[in-house]
């Protein structure tokens, strides 16, 4: 004999409320109003290194992910496209004329956008940045100062430079010395490879300052690999001798308010806007 269910009329006041306990939709947090507050005083211009092949493999997915939060997006190519849109810089692809494609990028945002934003922030596209960390990050730094930000390298110069894979970001003062100084052949190489060496070489000359990006407990923010790289080590040798403060790994060693990571393939960039912006632990506090 099959057993049928009592049939029970519920009140509309209880069906309401059993809707509530129930519906996950009104239990996920969405608490966003503090970074809400930070996207419009702390505006960043993203601009995104990219080359014609890339852009349906690798820059389609930034623009998709993270890039998405910039209040300025801008992908920069040798090779104008109307429709993705890219930002010609008429420069030869290849490792060899990436310092002429960085300088070009630099010069076309000093000149069409330094009154756009506040930050302006270098990519590639196979990075991967957490906005809201950067602008946090940024909030009690002056942009007037000529200053600028990222994962620190030691080599060939005296004040040394920042990973270009890992991403940096200059203040609006940095920009504009960049942009009026950095013409003189003199100061800045304009072409060859090694584009974030010739970046740091030219704002040692140009009067910008690198700054420490580290967290109060020492622990980085800008990373030249994916997260498992930093989580689990096992670096590849050179990144030994470039590192400024020694290749640390473990969660110990990452910042709760991490803000970027290289070599992040198009998969793992969705993955992580999953984890990060959709998946949380309910009534759980991170701490610090």
């Amino acid at each position: 004999m099959s057993i049928q269910p009592q049939s029970k009329k519920i009140k509309s006041s209880e069906n309401t409320a059993i809707m509530t306990q129930n519906d996950d939709r009104l239990v996920h947090h969405n608490n966003s109003t503090p970074a809400k507050d930070l996207e419009k005083k702390v505006r960043v211009l993203c601009w995104v290194m990219t080359c014609p092949q890339n852009l349906e493999t690798r820059a389609i997915h930034v623009k998709k992910t993270w890039g998405k939060r910039c209040n300025v997006l801008l992908f920069m190519s040798s090779v104008s496209n109307s429709s993705f849109p890219t930002i010609g810089l008429n420069v030869s692809e290849g490792r060899q004329h990436l310092a002429a494609k960085e300088s070009g990028a630099f010069k076309y945002v000093f000149e069409h956008y330094r009154d756009k934003a506040d930050w302006f922030l270098k990519a590639d596209d196979d990075t991967y940045v957490i906005l809201e960390n950067l602008r946090y990050f940024l909030k009690d730094y002056k942009t007037s100062d000529p200053i600028y930000f990222g994962h620190h390298f030691k080599t060939h110069s005296k004040q040394e430079y920042f990973s270009g894979g890992a991403g940096y970001v200059l203040s609006r003062e940095a920009l504009t010395r960049f942009g009026t100084k950095g013409n003189d052949l003199k100061l800045c190489r304009k072409d060859g490879a090694g584009s974030d060496l010739a970046t740091g070489q030219c704002m040692e000359k140009v009067g910008v300052k690198i700054v420490n990006s580290s967290d109060a407990l020492g622990r980085s923010r800008f990373h030249c690999f994916e997260p498992a790289y930093h989580l689990f080590g096992n670096y590849p040798d050179w990144y030994y001798t470039y590192d400024a403060n020694g290749p640390r790994q473990g969660m110990e060693s990452i910042s709760n308010y991490a803000i970027s990571f290289h070599y992040v393939n198009p998969k793992l960039m969705h993955v992580m806007d999953l984890f990060i912006y959709h998946i949380q632990p309910y009534g759980i506090q991170l701490t610090e």
